[in-house]
């Protein structure tokens, strides 16, 4: 059993973690960043450090003083969260040398499925199908125009250590295969410090599906269904809901039972998600995975009855786990929205600065993960999400009833959000249908449909 925990991460997943931990009767730690000292998250904790200016790569992303903190206090364990440092292979190895216990896959695994292109070949071995694409990196722009060429435009081009829609260009002809080729190099280097890239076909307007799993360190694996994150803009989700309008029971059964054998491949441990691409034929095809707790992971566990984030604190405290698959039940329909401190009327930019009044919705089925108050100032140092939207209904036509309800009922004043656009595309045909894809913002988007609505207020 662990006595006390620190939280490596700050916002709403900081936030969820202590209150986890408080039910489990684990004591907490917060680190913090001098922009975060009014934080509810670091009044929340047991204990809280101040690790360092607002920057990220002077307080969050800085391991010595993140272990540092940890031995100060006295903890037995590090939660990192989602972002930051989660799938920091290196960090793991730190945490494991100083006798702590990371609350997450080992290093190996985060090493062997974090380098997206070691990924790929991983899962062919194990004959999971993959998007087509190069045979490891591309290091330079004739070898990316003799790989595009035998796939044939579209392609994308995205970085090997890449995640969060960061390193990636979609290319259309040569030209546009260079200028992304360069730029995606770029991005890479900037923001994982590693440069390299690889090269698939690029499968236009497919759903993006992932499944949730949990894995024991005594070999067992358990999926609890999927996600359908397809809503997303620019790679970055904004909706998600389980279960997914799109795939039926075989096609959920044959994924589900797809991603634990990719999951045993690299013999995973802890919460980690299995990302697919699948087709209008709903062919499917491994994309990523990701060695940490989702954003999404709510819907999750509105479906399941399931805490993600105590599963996770007790896999690593050695417990196996205490569900096998046949007794997973999927109950209800659950959405997920991302409320962003940005404008949608002027490209979404972001709106950082204080809010004036916070009040989030309530009633029956509604929950709220948020670390936002009234008076609470957004920094423009962090991601612009701050907070989430979560329902539960019977079925996926109560769930959209109850989110439009809670969208309404949701007031932020003082800076401006992306409620009016969550709001639009609620109540968009084709989202209430269940018709839609990857692409499907982006062509909302350049009709020009929902700036109309501000034309009409």
């Amino acid at each position: 059993m662990f006595n006390k925990i620190l939280i490596a991460n700050r916002g709403e997943i900081a936030l969820r973690i202590i209150r986890a931990c408080k039910e489990l009767g684990i004591k907490t730690v917060a680190v913090f960043s001098s922009a975060d000292a009014d934080s509810m998250f670091r009044h929340l904790a047991d204990e809280s450090v101040c690790i360092g200016p607002p920057p990220p790569s002077s307080s969050y992303l800085m391991i010595q003083r993140i272990i540092s903190a940890a031995e100060i206090c006295d903890v037995d364990a590090i939660h990192p969260g989602y972002g930051f440092l989660a799938e920091n292979a290196h960090f793991a190895e730190v945490c494991r040398s100083c006798d702590i216990k990371f609350i997450g896959p080992g290093p190996e695994q985060i090493t062997a499925m974090g380098d997206k292109v070691n990924a790929r070949e991983t899962m062919k071995k194990v004959k999971i199908p993959v998007t087509p694409g190069s045979d490891g990196e591309v290091p330079d722009e004739a070898t990316a125009k003799k790989v595009a060429k035998k796939l044939g435009f579209p392609v994308i081009i995205k970085a090997s250590a890449g995640g969060g829609g960061k390193g990636m260009r979609i290319a259309h002809n040569e030209a546009s295969l260079i200028r992304g080729f360069n730029a995606a190099k770029l991005e890479a280097e900037k923001a994982f410090g590693n440069s390299s890239v690889y090269i698939e076909k690029f499968l236009e307007n497919p759903r993006h599906i992932e499944f949730q799993i949990l894995a024991d360190e005594h070999g067992n694996v358990v999926h609890l269904g999927e996600r359908d994150c397809s809503i997303q803009r620019r790679h970055q989700k904004l909706i998600e809901e389980s279960p997914s309008p799109f795939i039926g029971v075989d096609l959920r059964k044959k994924m589900g039972e797809t991603a634990v054998r990719a999951a045993q491949a690299v013999k995973y441990f802890n919460a980690g998600t299995i990302e697919f691409l699948v087709d209008k034929n709903k062919n499917f095809y491994f994309m990523e995975m990701n060695t940490r707790i989702q954003v999404e992971h709510p819907v999750t566990e509105e479906v399941t009855g399931v805490d993600l984030v105590k599963a996770q604190i007790k896999i690593a405290m050695g417990e196996k786990l205490s569900l096998r698959q046949k007794e997973i039940q999927f109950r209800g329909h659950a959405i997920e929205c991302r409320i962003n401190a940005e404008n949608p009327y002027n490209d979404f930019s972001p709106c950082p600065g204080k809010v004036a009044l916070f009040c989030p919705p309530g009633g029956f089925g509604v929950r709220v993960d948020s670390h936002v108050y009234s008076g609470y100032t957004i920094s423009p140092n962090y991601d612009s999400m701050i907070a989430k939207l979560i329902v539960h209904a019977d079925d996926r036509k109560q769930a959209i009833a109850r989110c439009n309800r809670a969208l309404e009922e949701f007031e932020i004043k003082g800076v401006k959000t992306s409620i009016p656009f969550t709001q639009f595309i609620m109540n968009s045909r084709d989202f209430i249908e269940g018709k839609y894809d990857t692409g499907y913002l982006e062509n909302v988007l350049n009709s020009g449909q929902f700036h109309k609505t501000q034309e009409n207020k």
